[in-house]
């Protein structure tokens, strides 16, 4: 099963509380049970950023009312997390320190979950499970069921699982 974690936090990437621990933990387990599972979560400007090498997965652009900004998400190479993270890259709205409390966040957050589900509506395959974690990507389970661009990613799985 393949499982898509959206959060705003995941250690040792950017924790400000426990939620960062649970996404720092969760999908290693998972993948040691035999699932693929996955973080994505903005880039945001924190040493995890600098210390490690990122290859672009996806360039793209995302329009947040009348502004369009261009996303790129990175994936971390070495996959020395234990999963694989992906980093949402949006110039001038995650290139700053914090990863909460600034007067754009709703901004910013939409534009992050607007990225992630452009990218993985172009993947090949879907995704068993989308799993969100915070409002910070709370949108989410609505733009699937709701927007005709993501409304693949709604759909039913054809396969069985044990």
């Amino acid at each position: 099963m393949e499982i898509i974690h959206l959060s705003a936090e995941c250690y040792p990437v950017a924790k400000v509380g426990g939620l960062g621990d649970v996404v720092g933990a969760l999908p290693k387990y998972q993948n040691k049970l035999g699932h693929v599972a996955k973080v994505v979560m903005p880039a945001y400007n924190c040493k995890f950023l600098y210390e490690n090498d990122f290859e672009t997965v996806y360039d793209g652009w995302v329009k947040v009312a009348s502004t369009n900004y261009q996303a790129r998400i990175l994936r971390e190479k070495t996959n020395k997390l234990g999963f694989d993270i992906f980093l949402v890259h949006i110039a001038g709205l995650f290139d700053r320190e914090g990863v909460y409390g600034h007067s754009d966040d709703t901004e910013r957050f939409l534009a992050f979950q607007i990225a992630a589900l452009d990218w993985i509506a172009q993947w090949q395959h879907r995704p068993d499970v989308i799993h969100v974690h915070d409002h910070h990507a709370g949108l989410v389970p609505f733009m699937v069921s709701n927007c005709y661009q993501y409304a693949h990613l709604n759909q039913v799985p054809t396969a069985e699982y044990p």
